[in-house]
């Protein structure tokens, strides 16, 4: 059939293809989530006839927990009385039940209603536990206990995810918006639904052995090209590290190495017999007595040489260590050449004739009259 074409001479085939194409623009730009919006909240008005059928769900606590459940109850009773849900704590059994009322209008609050009291029975707060029944708030209960069969090394895996003094959790929750609790064989989250799949992966990754560290510096990063309005669209593989596996421990090497033998297709040979070995040395034609005689001789050797040995070793408690002596000899220096004397002679006058203080500038000469003083004085003192 003949396409029918317009006045300006344009098919429909060709308009039709023009209208798909926009179609398919406007799809697109629907699926972008404009900033800041939020889908309006479930009113009575949505539902005013209610629910046809009653639902229920029912979770087990531990015992640690009764006590905590008991202060708390009557806030979780008013938490789920705002949606109409009923709940109940059974201390015989230790289990908490939720169950729809006629005044029920939201279907989706029973669901809410029951994360909240699985989220209590794995010792979240109530405080936290109570933003589940908000509607951009989700949870997730991940099991750990079953991903490592070594339990000293679960233990380990598990407070390597924890951090000294709660440093990794901490660090985890503020890039993830996320509450996380570890808690026995469990690790429970409260938060953002994208949130909640970084948790999952890192709880995952760490009980893997790998470190929490490397998937918190890949989420630093993502953080802060998230902030870039021009990378929305782009491909961040080019600045997210790329952490490889080093195996740095090399493989531990046996003290005894096997080496296999060359196969041959022929049995090995008969080991020899005693009989053999006395035929080939001539001891088996000798009489019983000469034989007898023999291996006493053997014997006298070996118990000789046993009590030389031991003889030796007493004596070695008697022998004195070998003192070190008490001083060091010292190499005297070497005289290059003999003493001058009679230079050494000469300085010890002059250090005689030297007196204390600052010598004079122009020494007078001695004088006669004092020369005289001195000679008179010392025939008075001869006197």
């Amino acid at each position: 059939m003949a396409s029918s074409t317009t006045g300006d001479g344009v098919s429909d085939a060709q308009t039709g293809r023009k209208k798909s194409t926009k179609h398919q623009v406007d799809e697109a730009e629907l699926l972008t989530v404009p900033d800041g919006w939020k889908e309006a909240a479930f009113t009575k008005d949505d539902n005013p006839r209610g629910l046809t059928e009653e639902s229920s769900f029912a979770t087990l606590f531990p015992k640690y927990r009764e006590a905590y459940l008991k202060e708390c109850w009557p806030l979780v009773e008013k938490a789920l009385g705002e949606s109409h849900i009923k709940t109940t704590l059974d201390l015989i059994e230790g289990s908490i039940t939720v169950c729809t009322t006629k005044k029920t209008y939201d279907p989706y609050a029973i669901l809410r209603a029951r994360d909240l009291i699985k989220l209590l029975a794995r010792s979240v707060p109530f405080e936290q536990a109570v933003r589940i029944l908000q509607d951009d708030m989700a949870c997730d209960i991940i099991k750990i206990g079953t991903l490592v069969r070594n339990r000293e090394r679960f233990v380990k895996r598990r407070q390597r995810l924890i951090g000294p003094k709660g440093s990794t959790l901490k660090a985890l929750e503020l890039l993830t918006n996320c509450y996380v609790m570890v808690q026995g064989n469990t690790v429970s989250a409260l938060g953002p639904f994208n949130g909640l799949k970084e948790v999952r992966k890192v709880v995952m990754d760490t009980m893997r052995n790998i470190h929490p560290i490397y998937n918190i510096k890949t989420l630093m990063i993502k953080q802060e090209l998230s902030k870039d309005p021009d990378l929305r669209m782009q491909s961040w593989e080019r600045f997210l590290p790329k952490f490889r596996h080093k195996n740095l421990a090399k493989r531990r090497e046996p003290k005894k190495k096997s080496t296999k033998k060359e196969y041959t297709p022929f049995p090995p040979s008969q080991p020899e017999s005693t009989v053999d070995k006395e035929l080939a040395t001539g001891e088996f034609f000798l009489r019983e007595s000469v034989k007898k005689r023999k291996k006493m001789e053997e014997i006298k050797v070996k118990q000789a040489e046993a009590l030389t040995k031991k003889q030796e070793e007493r004596n070695k408690a008697f022998i004195p260590p070998k003192e070190k002596p008490l001083m060091k000899k010292t190499n005297k220096a070497p005289t290059e050449g003999k003493l001058d004397i009679e230079a050494i002679k000469e300085k010890v006058r002059k250090a005689k004739t030297k007196k204390l203080g600052a010598p004079p500038v122009n020494p007078a000469p001695p004088t006669g009259s004092t020369t005289g003083k001195k000679k008179k004085s010392k025939t008075k003192n001869k006197g």
